[in-house]
């Protein structure tokens, strides 16, 4: 059975009506089905594609707040028209859902400079399996007031609790943009450029390396005044420059990047690493090629065409559905899981929601 409720309180009220021990499966409009644990067989799916209203924007405070179902791309489209923006850079931004974006934590290229999704969120309202809607947050920036309850919902996956609306701070667009690339032959080459851009007076937004399998590649964007990004080209001599259409398509490419692969590859692994900057050129050089990462904020991608040869890698982001089911999808969960396992509890004591969603864990 699948509903889609219209809004927070019939959201509310869909997972009170399911609490009669059936799985509930939450869901968006599917574009990560493919990432974390195996979706479960459920009783009922609750799909928030129908909660897509914009309730308040307030351009000259940065703040926004809209239901979760609205398609990432159509806020970015609200924002675009005040010259502002939610730099999260998410993969399949077309049609991934706002709420989708934060249950997945999914962040991009400008995550070195803006940050990820729990720096973005001032408020959310969601929805328990008592039937409840909490609200957290609000619509000021400086407005704390329980808003580390609603962040527990960021990279839940849904096992917590529905996300129903969110408010967001979000930032002005730079007067201009000018991404820079550079082609080196190893991965050294490409780290100790990387090293000397970010040791430098330089702040660029984002600085990406994508591994080939003769090459390695290093984009960096910047942005600012004409007379910054002027000075972003002199200080890298040797990179190609682009603006415009040129450059969207260059970022467009490096966000899209893994939805893309598991495109041409439907049976591939996507593996990521995190690790402190000084270990990224480490990870990458254990990664075949390609790999790809996000070398200002330590997260790196492994594409695995061969999904056997991504068990232990990292943690295993998007796989077929036969490694989902047997595979061991995030190998070291750290200290801080026990802490997860009793929020889990807390939420939701009988696991109704999206049980092993969270990469086969909780």
């Amino acid at each position: 059975m699948v509903i889609a409720p219209a809004g927070p309180e019939e959201l509310a009220q869909a997972l009170a009506n399911a609490g009669d021990g059936r799985v509930i499966t939450l869901s968006g409009n599917g574009t990560k089905d493919r990432m974390g644990g195996p979706l479960p067989p459920a009783g009922l799916t609750i799909c928030t594609t129908k909660l897509t209203r914009l309730l308040q924007y307030e351009p000259k405070d940065l703040t926004i707040s809209v239901e979760a179902g609205m398609p990432f791309a159509e806020l970015t489209r609200l924002l675009s028209e005040h010259r502002q923006m939610l730099p999260l850079d998410p993969p399949f931004a077309a049609n991934a859902t706002v709420g989708g974006v934060l249950a997945a934590n999914s962040s991009g290229p400008r995550r070195r400079f803006y940050g990820a999704a729990r720096d973005m969120v001032i408020g959310m309202t969601f929805a328990t399996l008592e039937g409840k809607l909490v609200r957290t947050g609000g619509m000021v920036v400086k407005n704390v007031a329980g808003l580390d309850m609603g962040k527990l919902l960021i990279g839940s996956f849904g096992t917590l609790a529905a996300i129903a609306t969110v408010n967001f701070k979000v930032f002005p667009q730079p007067a201009a943009t000018r991404s820079f690339t550079g082609k080196f032959a190893t991965v050294a080459e490409a780290i100790a450029e990387r090293d000397r851009i970010l040791r430098s007076t330089l702040q660029p937004a984002a600085i990406d390396i994508l591994k080939l399998e003769d090459h390695c590649e290093l984009y960096v964007q910047a942005g600012g005044s004409p007379m910054v990004l002027d000075r972003y080209s002199r200080e890298m001599p040797g990179f190609a420059a682009s603006e415009g259409n040129e450059e969207r398509g260059l970022w467009d490419r490096l966000r899209e990047f893994t939805p893309d692969y598991l495109t041409a590859h439907p049976d591939a692994a996507v593996v990521r690493h995190s690790c402190p900057l000084s270990e990224v050129g480490t990870v990458l050089e254990s990664l075949p090629a390609p790999a790809l990462a996000r070398a200002g904020s330590g997260v790196c991608y492994g594409y695995f065409s061969d999904p056997e040869k991504a068990l232990g890698k990292g943690v295993i982001e998007f796989a077929p559905a036969q490694l989902r089911a047997r595979g061991v999808l995030w190998p070291s969960p750290g200290g801080d899981f026990a802490i997860m396992e009793k929020v889990k509890e807390l939420f939701d004591p009988r696991r109704l929601l999206n049980p092993g969603r969270l990469y086969g864990r909780i």
